[in-house]
């Protein structure tokens, strides 16, 4: 067996049958702005009729990173989530301008291993009224945690300096994120090779697109 370093993409991406995208984000890393952005740029030529963002067994990462995802999704100023340290101080985070899927249909995946930063994002899309979750209940991680490395000892330490809570001020600490289409996905359908889950996503895309206002329709209504 020969030894060798294996990188594994934070985000991928792909243009399905019916031309719906699917991108699927596996962490919450450095790289992942980066590449969730030219993912998008390359499935957005295509002008797909929708997209399908996938968070499902993703643990999360950093806060930063999960504003950025955020931000490619919802318009800019959109109240992305909200901080409380024990000291009574709050924070808002917030979407930042240039996102490049704003207005597209959207469904998001999640299940009991979305966590932390997947949670924030599917959380702010939820309240927002953006897309679509289905799927299982998220993990339930609703707390902020600094790393805090022990001098003179080979070891570190996380300590919790705040929780957080989505744009209508929900806590989601042990309670996880009820998707709005509840949708299991057992182990005799990995066994099979099918997905539910995703079955459904597509099925919310089409359902989304079909009653959609295409642009201008209103204004050409009212100008006879």
């Amino acid at each position: 067996m020969t030894r060798a370093r294996i990188t594994i993409a934070s985000v991928e991406g792909e243009l399905l049958e019916g031309g719906i995208a699917y991108v699927k984000v596996n962490d919450f890393g450095a790289r992942t702005t980066r590449e969730l952005r030219d993912t998008l740029r390359d499935l957005m030529r295509s002008d797909p009729a929708g997209l399908v963002l996938d968070l499902r067994g993703n643990p999360g990462g950093f806060l930063s990173t999960a504003i950025d995802v955020t931000s490619q999704f919802l318009p800019r100023g959109t109240l992305v989530m909200r901080e409380e340290f024990g000291d009574g101080r709050e924070v808002q985070y917030e979407a930042e301008r240039g996102g490049l899927a704003t207005e597209i249909p959207l469904v998001v995946l999640i299940d009991e291993g979305s966590a932390s930063a997947s949670e924030i994002v599917a959380g702010a899309i939820q309240d927002n009224q953006r897309g679509v979750l289905v799927g299982v209940t998220s993990y339930g991680k609703g707390s902020v945690q600094n790393w805090h490395e022990l001098r003179g000892e080979n070891g570190a330490i996380r300590v919790t300096v705040a929780r957080w809570y989505t744009p209508n001020g929900r806590s989601i600490h042990a309670l996880g994120i009820a998707p709005d289409v509840a949708v299991a996905l057992s182990e005799a359908d990995h066994a099979a090779g099918v997905d539910p889950q995703l079955d459904e996503a597509l099925r919310q895309i089409q359902a989304i697109a079909a009653t959609a206002i295409p642009a201008g329709a209103s204004r050409l209504a009212e100008g006879g």
